[in-house]
């Protein structure tokens, strides 16, 4: 997911200070850091032979798409730290073919320390689209990592155990934030995708963001 999609995601039904609307009784943290744990699991199978296969994210090959995830890992913990989204770049350059789960380990470490502070999620942190709640923020990195990380899994052969209540509260969110109409221009995602109703969880997140389960 590029920046402009995130900044779709911020685009939620709000409370008067356009934040997104999110329920009190859920630390949204817990998805977070389980979307942590996937995503690293998920990059860690990927084989040297599947680096220049293509991803459901037209924009990135594998090779390209592991290093984007290693760059967002790092970006979630400055964020909760309150620090400029942009000292971190898109793509994690510097590390070699080969070396990016090793380089998420640190950075996933590091996003469990930032974020362990409860006050994160009423701080106001700076996000690539704006500024949001710590809440709202976790709700947004917990969609871009969960949709990349099934990219990677599809182009790699893999089949993650999805934690389907952790899908439904991503669902939840991005249903309101990204509506179905209008896709293109200010919306940058595909056309949703029709799924069976008995669909999966996961089938239907990806699905509203454009790819074709």
């Amino acid at each position: 997911m590029n920046t402009n999609e995130n900044e779709q995601l911020a685009q939620a039904p709000s409370d008067s200070a356009g934040t997104i609307t999110l329920t009190s009784s859920f630390d949204p943290r817990d998805d977070l850091a389980a979307a942590v744990v996937l995503a690293g699991r998920t990059l860690a199978a990927v084989r040297p032979d599947q680096y220049d296969a293509p991803t459901p994210c037209e924009e990135f090959d594998v090779r390209r798409l592991s290093s984007h995830l290693v760059a967002v890992v790092r970006r979630i913990s400055v964020i909760g730290r309150g620090e400029d989204p942009f000292s971190v770049p898109s793509f994690a350059d510097e590390v070699a073919d080969g070396g990016w789960a090793a380089a998420w380990e640190p950075g996933a470490r590091e996003v469990a320390r930032v974020w362990a502070d409860p006050g994160v999620l009423g701080r106001q942190l700076r996000l690539p689209m704006g500024v949001l709640p710590g809440a709202a923020a976790a709700a947004v990195y917990t969609h871009e990592l969960t949709v990349h990380t099934w990219d990677l899994a599809q182009a790699t052969g893999q089949d993650p155990e999805w934690d389907p209540a952790l899908i439904e509260r991503v669902i939840g969110v991005v249903r309101r934030a990204l509506p179905a109409e209008a896709r293109g221009g200010r919306i940058p995602f595909g056309e949703v995708v029709a799924v069976e109703p008995g669909a999966r969880a996961i089938d239907r997140l990806v699905a509203w963001a454009g790819r074709r389960p």
